[in-house]
């Protein structure tokens, strides 16, 4: 997840929230199509609840700062339909990744900056910079791919397992949160909400987010070679101090792991083409 940076002025007013319950929909389970492994056992160190209303706690205060700057997209926006769409089209896929998205309630914004960002928070809190849609001219099969590489972090829970190797492990997690005087292993999660927008993942996690990101949006119905058009324009793009490209290099390696991958979940794409 990438720092949050509000744009100073922007002629949008205010919005009210945007809420999906993945319950909602019917998602039959299936197999994965892509090899990611199972998620941290890390992870389960940090308690799930307590993280994820850190987030959503976090993610209010920060759409409160943009609505008060102006910076908001309201609900009759056409990206903001555009991108609540695509939302609606990812999320029945995501419980087969982590049974708690189907309780999650998803919320989809558009923020008001030219920086290239885009973000998903655990508990599924999702948010686009008017920057990436723009600058890279993303077509809806390119941001499907963005927004399913956030999702994935969160329905693979690397927030929740980088705080727990930032922590410690076992014991020595219980110890810290004592000396912090946090008295809990929940009480740790829910201090680390200002921290979740600047969190760097490993490098495998980012693996992990191509990949899973790749299945959801073609079980969504989006084109599987778009993934590979979006991290050329991302390469293109070059550099982005503080933004999405900052902390998602567009590297050849990239690239190459994705064209392999798309023979793999070139099925579910047909799939969903004809339903």
């Amino acid at each position: 997840m990438c720092q949050l940076c509000l744009a100073k002025s922007s002629h949008w007013a205010s919005r009210r929230g945007f809420l999906l319950t993945a319950g909602a929909f019917a998602a039959a389970p299936a197999l994965a199509q892509v090899d990611v492994g199972a998620p941290s056992r890390l992870r389960t160190l940090v308690p799930a609840d307590e993280l994820e209303v850190a987030a959503a706690q976090q993610y209010t205060q920060m759409m409160r700062e943009a609505q008060g700057k102006q910076a908001l997209a309201p609900e009759s926006h056409a990206q903001v339909q555009r991108l609540r769409a695509i939302a609606g089209r990812l999320i029945p896929h995501t419980p087969r990744w982590n049974e708690r998205a189907a309780k999650w309630r998803w919320e989809v914004n558009l923020i008001g900056s030219q920086q290239i960002n885009a973000f998903c928070m655990p508990g599924g809190k999702i948010a686009f910079f008017t920057g990436i849609l723009s600058k890279l001219e993303l077509t809806d099969d390119e941001a499907a791919m963005i927004m399913g590489h956030e999702m994935a972090h969160a329905l693979r829970e690397h927030a929740r397992a980088r705080i727990a190797k930032s922590q410690g492990t076992g014991a020595a997690l219980s110890i810290g949160a004592q000396i912090l005087g946090l008295g809990s292993l929940g009480e740790v999660a829910a201090g680390v909400g200002t921290q979740l927008l600047t969190m760097k993942f490993s490098r495998d996690d980012e693996i992990e987010a191509d990949l899973v990101g790749l299945e959801l949006a073609a079980r969504g119905g989006f084109r599987p070679d778009a993934s590979v058009s979006l991290w050329e324009k991302m390469a293109k793009a070059g550099g982005g101090k503080g933004g999405f490209l900052s902390t998602h290099p567009a590297g050849t390696d990239r690239i190459q792991r994705l064209r392999e991958n798309l023979p793999k979940v070139a099925g579910l794409y047909q799939q969903a083409v004809r339903r």
